[in-house]
């Protein structure tokens, strides 16, 4: 396996001229603008499958304009694992979390202490805000009380502000939260609902003020509101977390997008979706920021299409890859993933190199000139190379998978191991007990076979030994050194 200096981006000539580079042509850092789709899949955008049932313009020209990464990876087939790992540079499966997802009751996640994107950028003199789906708990309670403030909130995590809601856009309690307390009491609750497909909420408390079919609408215009309001400031870059809630469920579009598509309320939805991206690209280019932005659209995990849904509609929603959200085959974790910064980053570029979305503190880290702590992002790679198209090789070699019920893979270059037979999700079966004399867990080649069908466990016991071992030493320590 070859030998990269992953972390030490200040230790090269070669970095250290692309921080140079920056330098020279900005005077200053750029703003950074991170939106995360929620469940939004690797095949609805056209740029990906040309085929896809839904019209994505703005998506479609965010990759015109910039690069697309068509071998990202969710650190996590679901939400909130990812969501942790994007923001911290490590595996989720690291903390308390081990599979499955936090609940809108849960407490927080995220360790006291430990650097995350924000928190770093606001250490490099960023104005630092989120706003969107939080779903990373709140408070050090067993069960949060929404009476209180929060703590930890998200404004302890490195963000000046923040404004979304707690969890998924289907979980109690419905209300929202600003800084660290909530905004409304819950006074009121939803019987929830369950039809059509799709258009899924639990039951529970909720604000008297709060509709589900309203939060998108209401969370885009306090971003779009933020990025107007930091023109004002020109001479402070600024980060925006925007996580969305769309277009998991319930799938609710606003009229304006009711059958925009060909791929039925999902379809319609994410049209909405990528209207949102559209409105921050107006926006920056209305406030005069678009030229020292970068921006950033990408999604959590892909996307949740079922068996029948292909059936019904003619729209691949996670491409030709197996599988959907939650599963450990492709189509739970490989997700889009384009990113846009005028003048630095190639206009129209595609990427095919292994990458991670924990890999955007490392990233980040190397755009701001500030040296990751040995204590922080022990999963992270810099990217930035390979966002600039400057990278001589590919930046990693191998990348970890971990589905919902907590069933491990690693991928490294053609060959995937999964450690277990079945999707590990929501895909039937979702565990497979092995056969006495069968395989115990699935090989894949994904050049000669992208979609999984072929399993070579037991053609090659020597890749499958090799990759498991690796799977283990990276279990019991960070990609760069022993924790």
């Amino acid at each position: 396996m070859p030998s990269f200096d992953r972390r030490g981006f200040l230790k090269t000539a070669a970095l250290g001229a692309i921080a140079t580079k920056i330098a020279k042509a900005q005077q200053a850092f750029p703003n950074i603008i991170l939106i995360l789709a929620d469940d939004l899949g690797w095949g609805d955008l056209s740029c990906n499958n040309p085929a896809s049932a839904i019209p994505m313009p703005n998506a479609n020209r965010l990759a015109a304009q910039g690069v697309n990464f068509t071998d990202m990876h969710s650190p996590s087939a679901v939400c909130t694992p990812t969501r942790y790992g994007l923001l911290t540079g490590r595996y989720c499966w690291r903390t308390r979390l081990k599979s499955g997802v936090l609940w809108g009751y849960d407490r927080s996640l995220i360790e006291e202490g430990r650097m995350t994107v924000a928190s770093l950028l606001k250490q490099a003199g960023y104005a630092t805000a989120g706003v969107g789906k939080w779903h990373l708990g709140l408070g050090d309670a067993e069960k949060a009380d929404y009476s209180k403030p929060f703590h930890p909130a998200p404004t302890d995590y490195g963000f000046d502000y923040y404004f979304g809601i707690p969890a998924s856009l289907d979980m109690d309690p419905y209300v929202y939260i600003e800084n660290d307390r909530a905004t409304e009491a819950t006074t009121a609750s939803t019987p929830g609902k369950n039809s059509p497909r799709g258009v899924f909420y639990r039951p529970g408390p909720m604000a008297p003020s709060y509709k589900h079919e309203e939060v998108l609408d209401v969370l885009t215009s306090k971003a779009i509101g933020y990025i107007r309001e930091r023109a004002k400031t020109p001479q402070q870059p600024f980060f925006l977390y925007f996580p969305l809630t769309g277009p998991h469920t319930p799938w609710l579009p606003g009229e304006p997008f009711v059958g925009r598509s060909k791929a039925g309320t999902y379809g319609d939805f994410t049209v909405q979706v990528d209207d949102v991206l559209g409105q921050v690209m107006r926006t920056l280019e209305e406030t005069g920021q678009a030229s020292n932005t970068l921006v950033i659209f990408t999604s959590d995990n892909g996307a949740d299409w079922k068996i029948e849904d292909r059936e019904r509609y003619a729209h691949l929603a996670n491409g030709t890859w197996r599988g959907e959200k939650a599963d450990i085959w492709e189509g739970g974790h490989r997700v889009p993933f384009l990113a846009r910064w005028p003048g630095q980053i190639p206009a129209g570029a595609v990427r095919g190199d292994i990458a991670c979305l924990t890999d955007m503190l490392a990233s980040v880290a190397a755009i701001v000139g500030k040296p990751l702590p040995k204590d922080a992002g022990e999963d992270s790679f810099n990217q930035l190379p390979a966002l600039l198209g400057t990278a001589k090789a590919p930046v990693r070699t191998d990348v970890v998978h971990h589905s919902m019920d907590g069933y491990f893979a690693i991928r490294e270059g053609d060959w995937k191991l999964a450690l277990g037979l079945g999707s590990g999700g929501f895909t039937a079966p979702k565990s497979v007990e092995p056969a006495p004399d069968g395989p115990a867990g699935q090989l894949f080649h994904l050049k000669d076979d992208p979609g999984e069908q072929y399993n070579l466990y037991q053609k090659h016991p020597e890749i499958v030994d090799r990759l498991a071992s690796l799977v283990e030493k990276y279990r019991k320590q960070g990609y760069s050194r022993p924790m």
